[in-house]
This record gives structure tokens, C-alpha cells and sequence, in this order.
């Protein structure tokens, strides 16, 4: 089987980037933890320009934002099929969204890491 060439190669990542940007604003809107962590990223991004961090520690700062983000996003799109293909409780499925969700949590504890070292010497 042979695939179609994409002959709308400009208009098909503009329309991407949109799907993208919908589903930022989709997690932004909907989900909690999503809510919770962009809630504590403004926060560390008033505390950068509150303290003067430098032009490395906002690049770490930033990676670091990003990578919860992005994990937590995959969570929460793992979480949602695996309910919708099995919506009743079930072992394994409980199983695979524990380790998305730890997945989230190792994310969350190198980030921690990373705002102690940055902040910790500045407060």
C-alpha cells in the first residue's frame, strides 16, 4: 500500500499547529492537574523575573515547565483511552494509567529538583 504524497505541505502543518494549540487549550481548560501545574509555572515565571534568574536558569526553568506539561498531557491522553476502551474498572488498565501517571511524577520530582537549586540560594 502505497501513501499519498502530501501535495499541501505549508497549509497541512498550519492546520497542525492549530489541532496543537486546540489541545493545549482543551488541557488548560478541562483538566485539573493541567489547571494546578500552568497555575504553579505563571507562578515560577513571576518568581524568574522577580529574582533575576539568570539567562541558563530560565532555559532549565523553561525545559523544565515543558517537560511536566508534556508529561502530564500524554497522561491524561493515556488516562482518557484507556477509558474509553475499557470504562469499568479494570486491574491492568489501573495498572498502565499508575505507570503514566508515575511517569508524570518523575517529571514532576527532576522539576522540583530543578526550581530548589534555582530558588532555594535566591530566598
Amino acid at each position: 500500500m502505497e501513501f499519498e504524497r502530501d501535495k499541501t505541505f505549508f497549509t497541512g502543518r498550519f492546520k497542525s499547529v492549530g489541532f496543537a494549540f486546540k489541545g493545549a487549550i482543551k488541557l488548560i481548560t478541562t483538566e485539573h492537574s493541567i489547571m494546578v501545574q500552568t497555575s504553579v509555572a505563571v507562578l515560577l515565571t513571576i518568581a524568574g523575573f522577580y529574582y533575576k534568574i539568570s539567562h541558563e536558569e530560565w532555559l532549565i526553568q523553561t525545559l523544565a515547565i515543558g517537560l511536566v506539561l508534556g508529561i502530564e498531557g500524554i497522561n491524561t491522553a493515556v488516562e482518557k483511552v484507556a477509558d474509553f476502551i475499557h470504562p469499568e474498572f479494570h486491574e491492568r488498565i489501573g495498572f498502565i494509567k499508575d505507570i503514566s501517571a508515575g511517569a508524570v511524577f518523575f517529571a514532576a520530582m527532576a522539576a522540583l529538583a530543578i526550581f530548589s537549586i534555582i530558588y532555594i540560594p535566591k530566598i
